[in-house]
C-alpha cells in the first residue's frame, strides 16, 4: 500500500468546479492586482478569526517580515522566539538586521516554554527585546495566558506565527475569566500561511496578517505597497507584499471546508491514538505520541470554570502529526522504503543554522535539539483512510519488533 504524506489531488476533485470558477472570475475580471477578490478574502478569514481586520499578503513569511517592519525593528533590537520552527521565524528577524533571541521549548507540546522566557526577559538589562515572537507549532497553541502576562509586564508587541494553526484554540485567562481564543488573536497580530500544505492551502504562496488594532492594519496596507500613501508618494519603505487574487478566490472556496478538514484531521489523530496504543508500542516507551494539552476530556488539560459554550473544538488541528521515536532516522528510511510519506520537522534547530555564524554554536537549547533529533511526521491529512493509517502503525510496528 501507498500512503503519501500529503495527498491534495482527493482534495480538488470535490473542489475543481468551484475552485476554476473561481480563477476564471478573476481572469475574466482582468483586476489582477487587489481587488474585490482579495478584499472579500480578507473579511471573510477575519471574520473566522473573531478579529475586525485581515490584510492579505504574498506569503506567510512575508506576513512575519511586514509585521516586524510595522513595529520598526531593526537594527540594534532583539526579538524573542522559539529556536524550534520553520526557517522563516527567525530569517525574517535576520532580514531586518535585528537579532532572535531565543527560549527553549516545552518537551510536550514544542512550543516556546514561558518559564524559559521569562528567565530570558528579566536578564535583558538593557532592554534590547523589542517584540515577543511566538510560534503555534503542528496545529496548537503556544501558552499564550502565560505569554501575554510576561508581554503585559515588560510591555513588549506579541506577534503570533500561527502559519500552521489556523483556527486553533486556546483557553485564554486574563485573570478574571477564560476566554477561548483563535490563534493569531490573542497579540498584536497573527500571522498566517496559506502554503499548499497547510490546512487552509492555496495553490501556490499566500499569507495574511490580522489584528484587532485599525492603526496596525492600516500600516501593513502600506507597507505592502512600497511604503505608498497615497500612491507614488513613499513616506518609508515597505515591500512588494500583496496577495494575489487567484489566491484570494481559490482561498475563499476552501475556507467554506476548512472546520470539516479541521474535525478529520483530529478523527485520524484520534484513530493513531487507539492503533498505537493496541499496538504496544506506547507501553513499551518505543515511542510518545502527540499530546492534545487543551482537550476538554483532558485531565491534564485547563479548568473549563467560565469559558463560552461550545468553544474550544479546535483545541488541536493537527497540521502536523508528530511522535517522538526511538532510533528516528532508521525509522524514517525503513517507511520510505514501504511507500510510507513521512517527514522531518525539522531536523535542525534554529541556533543550529549555519547561517548564523559562530556566535550561537557555544549556546545549547536541550530541548529544541532533542526534538530535532527524536522526532517524525506522519500523515495526517483529511482524506487519509482508516486502512492507510493501520498500515502505517502495523510497518512502524514491524520495525521495532523485527
Amino acid at each position: 500500500m501507498k500512503v503519501p504524506l500529503l495527498d491534495l489531488k482527493q482534495q480538488l476533485s470535490y473542489l475543481r468546479h468551484d475552485m476554476l470558477e473561481a480563477v476564471t472570475r478573476v481572469i475574466d475580471s482582468m483586476i489582477c492586482i487587489q481587488g474585490p477578490e482579495v478584499a472579500g478574502f480578507e473579511q471573510d478569514l477575519a471574520a473566522y478569526c473573531g478579529v475586525d481586520y485581515g490584510v492579505g499578503v504574498s506569503s506567510g513569511t512575508d506576513a512575519l517580515l511586514v509585521s516586524m517592519m510595522a513595529l520598526g525593528i531593526g537594527p540594534g533590537d532583539q526579538v524573542l522566539t522559539t529556536p524550534y520552527s520553520f526557517f522563516a521565524t527567525m530569517g525574517v528577524v535576520l532580514r531586518l538586521g535585528a537579532t532572535p533571541v531565543f527560549a527553549d521549548i516545552d518537551p510536550v507540546t514544542f512550543n516556546i516554554d514561558p518559564r524559559v522566557m521569562e528567565e530570558v526577559l528579566a536578564g535583558d538589562h538593557e532592554r534590547k527585546i523589542k517584540a515577543i515572537l511566538p510560534v503555534h507549532l503542528y496545529g496548537q497553541c503556544a501558552d499564550m495566558s502565560a505569554i501575554m502576562k510576561l508581554a503585559g509586564q515588560y510591555n513588549l508587541p506579541v506577534v503570533e506565527d500561527a502559519a500552521q494553526a489556523i483556527g486553533a484554540e486556546y483557553p485564554l485567562d486574563d485573570g478574571v475569566k477564560v476566554t477561548w481564543s483563535k490563534a493569531g488573536t490573542m497579540g498584536l497580530a497573527g500571522c498566517f500561511s496559506f502554503f499548499p500544505s497547510k490546512n487552509l492551502g492555496g495553490i501556490g504562496d499566500g499569507g495574511m496578517v490580522v489584528t484587532q488594532n485599525a492603526v496596525f492594519a492600516d500600516k501593513i496596507r502600506i507597507l505592502l505597497n512600497h511604503g505608498a500613501s497615497p500612491k507614488y508618494y513613499h513616506g518609508e519603505v515597505g515591500g512588494n507584499f500583496r496577495l494575489d487574487p487567484i489566491q484570494a478566490a481559490v482561498l475563499a472556496v476552501k475556507l467554506k471546508f476548512l472546520e470539516q478538514w479541521h474535525q478529520a484531521r483530529r478523527e485520524n489523530a484520534d484513530r493513531y491514538q487507539a492503533l498505537f496504543v493496541e499496538s504496544g508500542l506506547v507501553r513499551d516507551k518505543l515511542l510518545v505520541l502527540p499530546h492534545a494539552v487543551y482537550r476538554a476530556d483532558n485531565e491534564a488539560g485547563p479548568s473549563r470554570n467560565g469559558e463560552q459554550k461550545g468553544a474550544g473544538a479546535n483545541y488541536h488541528i493537527y497540521n502536523q502529526y508528530v511522535l517522538r521515536v526511538k532510533n528516528r532516522d532508521a525509522l524514517v528510511a525503513w517507511l520510505r522504503s514501504q511507500d510510507i510519506g513521512c517527514e522531518i520537522y525539522y531536523p535542525l534547530a534554529l541556533h543550529q543554522q549555519k547561517c548564523l555564524g559562530p556566535n550561537l554554536s557555544v549556546v545549547s537549547f536541550p530541548e529544541a535539539e532533542r526534538a530535532a533529533a527524536e522526532t517524525i511526521a506522519l500523515p495526517i491529512f483529511p482524506e487519509l483512510s482508516a486502512d492507510m493509517q493501520a498500515y502505517v502503525v502495523e510497518k512502524i510496528a514491524e520495525f521495532y519488533r523485527q
